[in-house]
């Protein structure tokens, strides 16, 4: 009766998984995560002062956020305030990412 509970749960008498197939597709699934957040597999080689299209457009983004909260209803009990002063150091820290891109 154990040997068939244990069959029923997935599992040998020992306690691994029966079923490699598991395994091998939370590998494999992990390894598309980390495809996909090195750029969906795409080879890409910049030089130094390589133009940084995603990081201008962070910028603006970021840009048009700031003026958003500059104008809402400052009746947010100084979170608008907060807001505003992460955005420029968001602002801040993307101008010195495309300044570091271009010198090394």
């Amino acid at each position: 009766m154990s040997r068939f509970l244990a069959m029923r749960s997935g599992k040998t008498e020992k306690g691994s998984p029966m079923n490699i197939w598991k395994a091998a597709a939370v590998f494999s699934s992990s390894a598309l995560v980390v495809v996909l957040a090195c750029g969906g597999g795409e080879a890409v080689v910049r030089t130094a002062g390589a133009d940084q299209p995603n990081m201008q457009a962070a910028r603006e983004h970021l840009l048009q956020a700031r003026g958003s909260l500059e104008r809402a209803e400052p009746n947010k009990g100084g979170h608008r305030e907060r807001a505003i002063e992460l955005v420029d150091k968001a602002i801040n820290q993307v101008n010195e990412g495309i300044e570091f891109a271009r010198t090394h």
